[in-house]
This record gives structure tokens, C-alpha cells and sequence, in this order.
């Protein structure tokens, strides 16, 4: 049975791609920084009818949660198929460039950016052990240069978000990098916008989540023949998916 690790998965999206997962037949370590949250949030899924699934406390910010969650799924596991970076925030609105202060960025860089990186780079032995290992980073087509700058783009005029759009602009160079340096190996990894969704990070104002969900797990579960080191968001692109950085 295939494992998988999503973090900030005890709600909204992450948690929708949990129940995704879960019917897929996959193992899930639904992460959570408050553990008790995810235990319920487990409980509820028991009772669904959705098994092999377990809570595991991480903060993406905090070090020694990864590392313990690293060494319980190593234990359980002894590896680790697929790891699914979605938690992050917003940060304060509104944003612009030139009165939000740095602690406002460096808040919202820790957890989008940072906090990617010290997952990746912590579980990234476990990730070697699968025979097919995939990474999704969780991103949004408002971390698109392009389409930020272009103003045709329908959504120019009112998506500007300076601190949120920054921190996701540099989690796609993160994905570029980390997908050219594993090109020649079995990793697939890739940064997938799930769409503006009806969650509490958006006021419950957009799509649906279990569409949100779909578009994730597309990527997750892609074969030894699938793209690596792309940018997609089906929202954006219905034809191919693919959109530009």
C-alpha cells in the first residue's frame, strides 16, 4: 500500500485530498499542527468508512515536529510514496508592495517557502526509498509572473497580492530547481494550483472543493510517463492544464 504525507490536511483542500486518497486506497498521514484537531478530524473519517489514515502533528515552522514526524513515518513506513506541501497562508489583506511591512512577508515566506523546504529536505531519504515517488507543491496561478503581468489576464485588476503572490512566485523557482536536480531519477514533481475554492481561506467564496481536491491528485498519482518540473492550473488552462511561470 502506497503512503502519502499531506501537510495542513485537516481541513479545507488538504483534507479533501485526504478523502481522495483514501478511497485511491492509499495510506494517509494527515498532518496537523494541532494534534488533537486531527485526531478528530481522523475519527470523523473512521466513521465515514475511510481507514488507513492517521494524525500526525506538524508544523511546518517548527523543526522538531517535522523531524518526529519524519522518524514515526519511517518506522511505520520505511518510506515514503508521496508528499503533498499544502499548508500555508495568506497573510494580512489588503497587500501591496509598498506599505506592508517585512514582518508581514517573512511570516507568510515561512510557511509557504521555508516551511516547503524544511519538509522537502527532511523527507526527501524517505521519498529516494519509493519506486515512485511524486511531490506536489501546492501553489496558485497568482504566483504566475506571467500572468501578473499581463493585463489581459482576467484576473490583473484585483489579484495583487504582494506578499501571498511573492511567497508562491518563489515556491515555483523552488519546484523548478528541485525537479531539475532530480531529473534523472523517478521523481515527478510539480506546483499545482487547485483553483480559488470554497474554503475558510477564501471566505468559502469559489469552487468546489472536491474539484480542488481532483486537480491535486492528478499529479500525485501520475505515472513514469508524466510531466515533472511543470506549472498547472486547470483553472486557468482547461485544455492542457499547464500555464506559464
Amino acid at each position: 500500500m502506497k503512503s502519502a504525507l499531506i501537510t495542513g490536511a485537516n481541513k479545507g483542500i488538504g483534507l479533501e485530498t485526504t478523502k481522495q486518497l483514501l478511497k485511491k486506497g492509499l495510506f494517509v498521514y494527515l498532518g496537523s499542527r494541532d494534534i488533537e484537531k486531527g485526531n478528530a478530524i481522523v475519527n470523523e473519517l473512521n466513521n465515514n468508512g475511510l481507514q488507513n489514515v492517521k494524525a500526525i502533528e506538524l508544523d511546518v515552522t517548527k523543526p522538531d515536529t517535522i523531524l518526529s514526524a519524519k522518524n514515526i513515518i519511517e518506522k511505520e513506513q520505511g518510506c515514503l510514496d508521496i508528499l503533498i506541501n499544502n499548508a500555508g497562508i495568506s497573510g494580512i489583506v489588503p497587500q501591496n508592495a509598498l506599505e506592508t511591512g517585512i514582518d508581514k512577508f517573512k511570516e507568510v515566506f515561512e510557511v509557504n517557502l521555508y516551511g516547503v523546504i524544511s519538509i522537502t529536505q527532511t523527507f526527501i531519504g524517505l521519498l529516494q526509498k519509493s519506486s515512485e515517488p511524486r511531490i506536489v507543491n501546492v501553489s496558485t496561478s497568482v504566483g504566475s509572473l506571467s500572468l501578473q503581468s499581463n493585463p489581459n489576464w482576467q484576473a490583473y485588476d484585483y489579484a495583487k497580492y504582494a506578499v501571498y503572490a511573492s511567497s508562491k512566485s518563489a515556491l515555483n523557482m523552488y519546484t523548478i530547481h528541485l525537479a531539475y536536480e532530480l531529473r534523472d531519477t523517478a521523481f515527478k514533481i510539480n506546483a499545482v494550483c487547485p483553483g480559488y475554492t470554497k474554503t475558510d481561506f477564501t471566505n468559502y467564496i469559489g469552487g468546489e472543493v472536491e474539484d480542488a481536491g481532483k486537480r491535486i491528485i492528478k499529479y500525485a498519482l501520475i505515472d513514469k510517463n508524466g510531466p515533472t518540473g511543470k506549472f498547472f492550473s486547470e483553472e486557468s488552462n482547461p485544455e492542457t492544464g499547464e500555464i506559464p511561470w
